[in-house]
């Protein structure tokens, strides 16, 4: 489970992983949480204000990655250097671990995991569904396996007009409005189901045939491009369920507290941990835990093991 109490995650198969496993501490309990959300949010907003501002005057693509499709912008770079900057001026000792820069470590016991544009293809090509996401988390977002527990965070989508906020155990807010999950679907063939899809050829060909199995039994599915809205999006209840294999810790850092708080089911049965792979769920409650078993008997086998050092 993720950004909060253990959901009892219960050993499936041999390299099947849920990410991460949280623990909490009393150092967490003792942090002012809603000044991290303060910062979290104005830190991030200025940050989509920057890249939204950047995109206006023309893209420039300034790097891969994984592969020529995982692309690296050079408003990316620039806004990464620019939240990097701030959190430094205002929380000196904080840490930081971010996708297009090197960690730092903590001397206060928090670190900052930032994505400064989740979705950045769809920044690229002028969808509006990219955001910035901002986390303030203790414990180490850099460990094998990750163990940290997010404590304030922010999700701000300029082009959609949107600022996701939570704070643990405070709630979930958008546009400063609180958000709360209603009542869900109440079975899968009622289920809107969302995902995303990785950077890699053969890794997309398997989750492609994890879709075809389930598209007969739910009620329709959903690609996005960006993690951290996906998981917004189950806070809104704009669709029930949101799965995806391979992401790193700046990819839902904010987005699964957003929708933790919300009242979504984080992770769930069947789950479990081992060193670099990764799967993660989120959705209402009364439909996470079969669409969980729905998942593992359509996709592949190899792509249940193949989440390694991967990012969709």
């Amino acid at each position: 489970m993720i950004g909060g109490p253990v959901d009892s995650p219960l050993r499936l198969l041999p390299g099947l992983l849920l990410s991460p496993i949280v623990t909490g501490n009393e150092f967490a309990a003792s942090v002012d949480r809603h000044e991290l959300l303060e910062i979290t949010t104005s830190v991030a907003t200025e940050a989509a204000e920057l890249v939204s501002h950047r995109r206006r005057e023309g893209v420039q693509v300034a790097a891969t990655k994984s592969s020529l499709v995982d692309v690296v912008t050079a408003a990316d770079i620039e806004a990464e250097h620019f939240i990097r900057e701030e959190l430094a001026k205002l929380r000196p000792e904080d840490g930081f671990f971010g996708e297009e820069s090197d960690a730092s470590p903590s001397r206060s016991g928090i670190t900052w995991v930032v994505d400064p544009i989740d979705g950045t293809v769809n920044y690229l090509y002028g969808s509006p569904n990219y955001a910035v996401s901002i986390a303030a988390v203790v414990g180490d977002p850099s460990a094998r396996p990750t163990a940290f527990e997010a404590l304030a965070g922010a999700v701000v989508a300029p082009d959609l007009g949107k600022t996701y906020a939570a704070v643990k155990d405070g709630g979930a807010f958008v546009n400063g409005q609180r958000i709360q999950l209603g009542e869900g679907p109440s079975s899968l063939a009622q289920t809107l189901v969302a995902s995303g899809f990785s950077y890699s050829p053969e890794r997309r060909v398997l989750q492609a045939q994890a879709w075809l199995g389930m598209a007969d039994k739910v009620r329709d599915l959903r690609r996005v491009g960006a993690a951290s809205l996906d998981l917004c999006a189950v806070a809104e209840g704009q669709v029930d369920v949101y799965y995806e294999i391979g992401l790193k810790p700046w990819d839902w850092a904010a987005g699964v507290l957003v929708a933790r708080e919300s009242g979504a089911r984080v992770g769930g049965k069947h789950l479990s941990e081992r060193e670099g792979q990764s799967i993660l769920t989120a959705g209402h409650p009364g439909v996470i835990a079969p669409f969980i078993d729905l998942l593992l008997e359509v996709a592949p086998p190899k792509l249940l093991a193949s989440g390694k050092n991967t990012k969709s």
